[in-house]
């Protein structure tokens, strides 16, 4: 079956179809979504199909992605995906609420949620027979480019701002990729990516512009709806929730845009195939010193307006963002809004997560962090179910995260030194 039968712009509506283009909508410069032929995927496939699978990847999810399976020999193209769900129950009484998840996608590959866009690229650069694939990053997406490519053999280069954090530019060496550091932003990075794949022929995996990301990234939303299939029964009786079906209210952190529309399109998907009652409640929250997406949807908008983009949060702190429009219907078409948060509650953010056991990176931990503000603010209540997306690992920027916290005292050692300390 041939599942993947094009792209539809998401500004004008234009249909294309799987060779026509390659990244954007040739009209307008629209962002392209993938089409699957679901009328096909419906008659073949029942939800049971999907959630008895036991591979713990996303690749359970392969009848709903367009991409074939790569080859078994590349093993971490198979273990992104199957993040774990946790009960954060002491935050959620601190907050007022009664039920309280979260997503740790630190627990991918290299550490982040953008191993699951670019499992999905390198898939589908393997299918076309790409040379070289390419990506700018503030080294998030990179990292997991790098390694994904490294896992089949694949030649990758990333562009990165000078600025990236070390741990990251780290990641991306040793993971055998070619890394070129550029003097300027994130939004500098990208356009001389998208130069250079032009000039050389690379297949580019820039984030908001090819649309393979946003296929990887909604996997992430049919985990959830897999998670809350199990957990919605269980939940429903311990808070004795009067609806049959409460949607859930999800958080995510948002820079570009691409992980919130990637979301989106996969609620979208189940619903279409009618596996979904009720499209998650999707609440964006953006640092304040990088807030463009915010910024249009408040004004009811979707002209995205750029910033000079200033935050610790280097995975969110981006000028221009490239996927803003479909980021901004992703909240306005479930109900949801945007929070903005400054460095400060995103520090507060990453040492109260960490009281649980979660080391969430600046932009993972902001999600978070607007959390802390809806509950405060009323934009939650009290009896949502609410789960707070953490899109990466406080170890890939220790500087912030020693921020956060107060640094260990320096003692003699001896015990005497113990108990005065103490």
């Amino acid at each position: 079956m041939n599942k993947f039968v094009g792209y539809r712009c998401s500004l004008c509506g234009e249909g294309y179809s799987p060779l026509e283009v390659t990244y954007t909508c040739p009209k307008d410069g629209g962002n392209l979504d993938v089409v699957l032929d679901y009328d096909a995927l419906k008659n073949k496939y029942k939800p049971e199909d999907i959630l008895s699978r036991s591979d713990p990847s996303l690749w359970r999810f392969l009848p709903l992605l367009p991409v074939q399976e790569p080859s078994r020999a590349a093993t971490p193209l198979h273990v992104a995906g199957g993040t774990p769900v946790y009960r954060l129950r002491r935050l959620a009484a601190r907050l007022g609420l009664q039920s309280l998840w979260l997503k740790d996608e630190s627990r991918n590959p290299t550490a982040s949620f953008k191993d699951r866009a670019s499992a999905i690229v390198v898939a589908r650069a393997q299918e076309i027979s790409a040379e070289v694939v390419v990506t700018a990053s503030t080294g998030n997406a990179g990292a997991a480019l790098a390694g994904m490519a490294a896992a089949v053999g694949q030649r990758a280069i990333i562009f990165a701002p000078r600025s990236a954090p070390q741990a990251k530019v780290a990641q991306l060496l040793v993971f055998g990729a070619k890394v070129i550091l550029v003097d300027g932003t994130y939004d500098d990075a990208f356009d001389l990516t998208v130069k250079a794949a032009e000039e050389f022929g690379w297949y580019c995996r820039n984030t908001g512009y090819n649309p393979f990301t946003a296929e990887g990234k909604k996997t992430a939303a049919l985990e959830i709806w897999e998670w809350w299939e199990g957990a919605h029964e269980k939940w429903h009786e311990e808070v004795d929730a009067d609806e049959d079906h409460v949607p859930l209210t999800i958080f995510v952190p948002v820079g570009d845009g691409n992980i919130i529309s990637g979301l989106h399109k996969g609620f979208k998907d189940l619903y279409r195939l009618g596996w979904l009652p009720d499209v998650p409640r999707i609440i964006g929250v953006q640092a304040e010193g990088s807030a463009a997406i915010s910024n249009a949807f408040h004004a009811g908008s979707e002209a995205i307006v750029p910033v000079s983009a200033r935050t610790l949060a280097d995975s969110i702190s981006v000028d221009l963002p490239r996927d803003g429009v479909r980021a901004v219907r992703a909240t306005k078409e479930t109900g949801g809004t945007y929070v903005n948060v400054s460095d400060e509650e995103i520090l507060q953010a990453i040492a109260e997560l960490g009281t649980q056991g979660v080391f969430a990176e600046p932009a993972g931990a902001a999600a978070y962090a607007g959390l802390v503000k809806a509950a405060g603010s009323g934009v939650v209540g009290s009896e949502d179910p609410i789960l707070v997306l953490n899109t990466g690992s406080g170890l890939k920027d220790v500087r912030a995260a020693m921020q956060a916290v107060q640094p260990a005292p320096i003692i003699e050692p001896t015990l005497e030194a113990v108990k005065q300390l103490l």
